[in-house]
């Protein structure tokens, strides 16, 4: 599982975007980069990137969005190169689809990170199994359940009362009773919630 040790905030900087790596608290005014939208580290200042230089950047965005190391991302890309259709298509699509992601997008968790926590202690069931691997990748037709005790619904609700997120196309949630998504469809290009161009990092993966 990837995990960042240092400041996340400095990840959105590099980028020049926002990554919503601190859930709730980067649509506040407290978040960093709404503060400093600058590059971290001193005197740093955003000059012009190199043809690698912005191509290295798109797939590094990626990277931290989803929260993959460089091992897991060359397994994704590698998977999606043998599949067929556009491969950039179906890359963004196997990201989309990991359990911690999907966890995430119907607001189960304010965060991917914990999302990937929540999964890893067990508070999750797809198809009324237990599963605590954060990069299990969820199938059409799967239907993913808050684990029906007291801990698992309370860490749930809070999140839910506290960040009212819109769910994407492809996922339906119901909040009655026991919190559950179901999957409707794999997503597609258009359901990324930030804006990628995965044509630059199959050009640089390629390589």
């Amino acid at each position: 599982m990837a995990r960042t040790t240092g400041s996340v905030c400095r990840l959105c900087r590099r980028e020049g975007m926002k990554l919503f790596l601190k859930g709730t608290r980067c649509d506040t005014p407290k978040c960093a980069f709404e503060r400093r939208d600058s590059v971290p580290g001193m005197h740093m200042r955003r000059g012009k990137l190199t043809d690698y230089g912005v191509h290295l950047r798109e797939k590094q965005k990626v990277k931290h969005y989803y929260g993959v190391l460089e091992r897991q991302f060359r397994t994704y890309f590698a998977r999606a190169e043998r599949g067929k259709g556009n491969t950039g298509e179906s890359l963004m699509s196997l990201l989309e689809r990991r359990l911690d992601n999907i966890v995430h997008r119907v607001g189960f968790a304010a965060s991917r990170a914990a999302a990937r926590q929540m999964v890893l202690h067990g508070h999750i069931t797809v198809n009324g199994r237990r599963v605590d691997v954060p990069s299990y990748l969820v199938k059409a037709g799967d239907l993913i359940r808050v684990k029906n005790r007291t801990k698992s619904l309370q860490l749930v609700h809070t999140t839910l009362t506290s960040s009212r997120r819109e769910v994407p196309d492809f996922l339906s949630r119901s909040e009655a009773g026991v919190p559950e998504v179901r999957v409707d469809r794999l997503p597609a290009a258009d359901d990324v919630s930030i804006p990628v161009q995965a044509n630059l990092i199959i050009e640089l993966c390629s390589k």
